[in-house]
């Protein structure tokens, strides 16, 4: 299997190296920290192996996050955070679940017992 070719970020201005140390620094995603990180290393002539064995992370994670700095800058570093699994219910039916949970918390106290809780004689109690 041949040696992959290695990969290294853009020549960096001296802005965007202030600006990346900055992110390294104080930012509290982790994502966009470990990326940034990356960037950093990468810049500063760091091999991707040497940059794998020192973050614990894929060689194709560097490579991934490397081309994408170089491709669209800064905004690599930021997380496209998913919406997660889509809606099953509509807006409408929510509203109207909400609604019946508001009201039956009215209802519920009255028809439960004192004692905090159903046992079978309570039930049956209520039951008859």
């Amino acid at each position: 299997m041949a040696r992959r070719p290695s990969v290294f970020v853009r020549p960096l201005s001296m802005e965007e190296g202030r600006k990346i140390q900055r992110v390294t620094r104080t930012s509290k995603d982790p994502v966009r920290l470990r990326r940034a990180i990356v960037v950093l290393m990468s810049g500063q002539g760091q091999a991707v192996r040497d940059i794998t064995s020192l973050m614990q992370v894929s060689e194709d994670y560097v490579r991934d996050v490397i081309h994408a700095f170089n491709e669209r800058g800064f905004a690599a570093l930021d997380p496209k955070w998913s919406g997660g699994r889509s809606r099953t219910i509509g807006e409408a039916i929510r509203e109207r679940i909400c609604l019946i949970a508001r009201t039956a918390s009215s209802t519920c106290t009255t028809i439960r017992p004192a004692t905090g809780g159903w046992s079978a004689s309570t039930s049956s109690d209520r039951s008859t």
